[in-house]
């Protein structure tokens, strides 16, 4: 008899795995395996877990092809090895932090129906600028960024002058801009978010050694004067969370607080024009749906409009690959 296939069961009960992804991060299951192969007995003198448990969970994590087992053993698969050691430089386990947080959680399972029926949610406009879940998320989203940064700063060692006012919008954990400055010894960078989010920057500055450089300018980035004449306008990861009109303001607003030969940079998920392909950034469109009010994941053809009615001439863009993040170009 042929094995039970459901794509329709394993998407309704897709939440369990990540509860399972959720308990081998926090049990630290994949650096204590590292390159070992161990059993039951062993993980639970590593982690004093219940053997039934541990065992129940390495089976499912086997199943989701995270683990390999043989006989009582468990060992790493590629996928887990790069993507969950903590000894691994793309180790993202840290990520579940924020997109499995339970603030995420409730938003999108809650009431799925509601924000499709109202196309959108209040989402994360409804949690104060204080709220830690924004620390959460610039510390969690720390080692999904740090590719991307890398690839944008290269971007910008090759196609421009080296930049010395840089302004780093929605920094976050601020890595945009910290990459830019430790690629030019020069630049300056003054990084905008709330003040309990920015302090994440600060700290992540001074640990790569260019705090004597890097500006923090709490408050909100709609609203607070940004100063001008920069040579470097970053925009990582902010659109989407704004409807086309909103996108058109920021954006204008950033053309205006360049220095002549200026240039800026955005970082987004790109669909493509049928919003079905790649898989991710049509997630993410999802995403905006059920977190915000009118956020999206932006076309090639809405950036390059966008640009175009804030002032640019349009809008090129560029695949940050292997990362599934696009460099969008905003062309003078």
């Amino acid at each position: 008899m042929a094995a039970f296939e459901n794509p329709v069961f394993e998407i309704a009960t897709a939440y369990r795995k990540t509860a399972a992804l959720i308990a081998a991060v926090n049990l630290d299951i994949f650096t204590i395996i590292g390159s070992s192969t161990l059993t039951v007995d062993q993980l639970v003198a590593r982690t004093s877990a219940a053997p039934r448990g541990l065992r129940i969970l390495c089976n499912y994590l086997t199943s989701m092809g995270l683990l390999t087992k043989d006989e009582s053993c468990y060992s790493l698969t590629q996928i887990s090895r790069t993507f969950l050691d903590a000894a691994s430089p793309f180790a993202m386990g840290q990520t579940i932090e924020f997109l499995a947080a339970p603030e995420m959680m409730f938003l999108f399972l809650d009431d799925p129906a509601s924000y499709v029926r109202r196309g959108g949610s209040s989402g994360m406009a409804h949690i104060a600028p204080d709220n830690p879940v924004w620390v959460r998320f610039a510390k969690a989203m720390m080692p999904f960024a740090a590719a991307t940064a890398r690839r944008v700063s290269a971007h910008v060692l090759d196609a421009y002058d080296p930049p010395f006012n840089v302004l780093d919008i929605a920094a976050g954990h601020g890595l945009y801009g910290i990459e830019i400055a430790k690629t030019f010894p020069e630049a300056l960078i003054t990084a905008v978010d709330w003040a309990e989010v920015i302090a994440v920057a600060e700290e992540n500055a001074a640990a790569a050694g260019v705090a004597e450089r890097f500006t923090a300018r709490p408050g909100n980035a709609l609203n607070i004067e940004w100063g001008s004449d920069y040579d470097l306008i970053l925009l990582p990861n902010f659109l989407h969370h704004f409807d086309f009109e909103t996108c058109v303001s920021i954006v204008k607003k950033v053309r205006t607080s360049l220095a002549v030969g200026g240039h800026a940079l955005s970082v987004d998920f790109v669909p493509n024009e049928g919003g079905i392909e790649p898989p991710i950034p049509v997630m993410f469109a999802f995403q905006m749906l059920a977190t915000t009010p009118a956020g999206e994941a932006y076309t090639k053809k809405e950036l390059n409009l966008m640009a175009q009615l804030a002032g640019f001439r349009g809008a090129a863009t560029l695949a940050l690959s292997p990362t599934p993040e696009t460099l969008i170009i905003f062309e003078q």
